[in-house]
């Protein structure tokens, strides 16, 4: 015997189940990322410490000084970020999972070690190692004339344009 509407009812079950074992095996893959790797483009990273092979970092809010980073992308796998972006890579058995693409999110009056190893880290300005102090952020425009004479170097961030005017950490 035959009840009108069942197979629809039940193809809906099947595709509920299967929806939500999707779902389940999303949750498990992202409960093995790091907070830095569940980050979302727009939000902010912080390095606490830098490393070659395995960096500690965080999310934090964007106006906080510690916020060296802002996400600009977010992939599953590893992919060649624009020159001015850092990449940030989180892999499992070999496997990436999370690749980000980081611009830099320094703030005015802010000063920062520079490594070619292991990036930007945010540093008090009498710290010995600090490399340099931000000494003018100009949102709204990429352009290294914007920063005045004294200026003793720059980094420009085309998308979103970001100019940002460096001097000594010490001045």
């Amino acid at each position: 015997m035959k009840f009108a509407g069942t197979r629809p009812i039940a193809r809906l079950g099947l595709a509920l189940v299967a929806v939500a074992a999707l779902a389940g095996c999303s949750m498990f893959d992202d409960s093995s990322k790091s907070d830095t790797a569940k980050a979302a483009v727009g939000d902010c990273i912080s390095v606490l410490e830098g490393s070659t092979v395995d960096s500690e970092t965080e999310p934090v809010d964007c106006s906080s000084e510690q916020a060296v980073y802002q996400v600009m992308q977010v992939h599953d796998s590893k992919t060649e970020c624009k020159e001015e972006y850092t990449s940030y890579e989180e892999t499992r058995s070999g496997e990436t999972t999370a690749f980000l693409c980081l611009a830099p999110n320094f703030k005015e009056g802010a000063c920062y070690n520079e490594s070619t190893v292991t990036g930007y880290k945010s540093v008090a300005c009498t710290a010995p190692e600090a490399s340099f102090k931000v000494t003018k952020r100009i949102d709204g425009e990429a352009d290294e004339f914007a920063c005045d004479t004294a200026a003793i170097g720059f980094r420009i961030v085309p998308d979103p344009k970001i100019t940002f005017c460096l001097g000594s950490p010490q001045a």
